[in-house]
């Protein structure tokens, strides 16, 4: 990321090269519209590009940087879209299929799941229904608590807490 905040833009193709199909299955997860998806994609991986400075590895993981970057820009996507819960009832819910042929990274991804289910297990119930509603299910907090039947700002406050739970879970400062 120095590298890139400095300008160098083959630094720069290898990160989108490593990282571009994980950030699109995201955000094609979250929005279900390929064509949306690939705006998303472009507008993440221009903001890491002006904004590589910004990164803090103190903080976490370029991978964890990024990830959040493309979870933010797809639900406020999936915000204004007017046409969101039509487009939900036209196409439905797709599984998103990693289509990789690194070994490595296949691992390396799998034992990061892992990890990420075994902190979530160690979450309150509310907590890790309401994470995994926002988080993994795209929805946003007014229909994750119109979901789980609760006020909106119980359904913020569950997505917090559970959040930095898991990030001191996981070890991520």
């Amino acid at each position: 990321m120095l590298q890139i905040a400095a300008g160098n833009e083959a630094s720069f193709e290898q990160l989108y090269d490593m990282l571009s199909a994980r950030v699109f299955g995201l955000v094609r997860r979250i929005l279900r519209d390929g064509a949306q998806s690939e705006e998303v994609l472009q507008e993440v991986f221009v903001e890491a590009w002006q904004y590589a400075t910004r990164f803090d590895p103190a903080r976490g993981t370029v991978t964890t940087w990024l990830l959040t970057l493309a979870h933010r820009r797809a639900v406020d996507r999936v915000r204004s879209s007017q046409s969101s819960r039509e487009r939900d009832l036209r196409v439905g819910i797709k599984d998103y299929q990693a289509s990789y042929d690194n070994v490595e990274e296949n691992a390396i991804l799998h034992d990061e799941s892992l990890r990420v289910a075994q902190a979530l297990q160690r979450l309150s119930e509310g907590q890790r229904e309401a994470i995994e509603l926002a988080y993994f299910g795209g929805y946003t907090h007014h229909e994750v608590a119109d979901r789980l039947k609760i006020p909106v700002g119980t359904a913020k406050t569950r997505i917090r807490d559970g959040m930095i739970r898991l990030r001191d879970l996981m070890g991520v400062a």
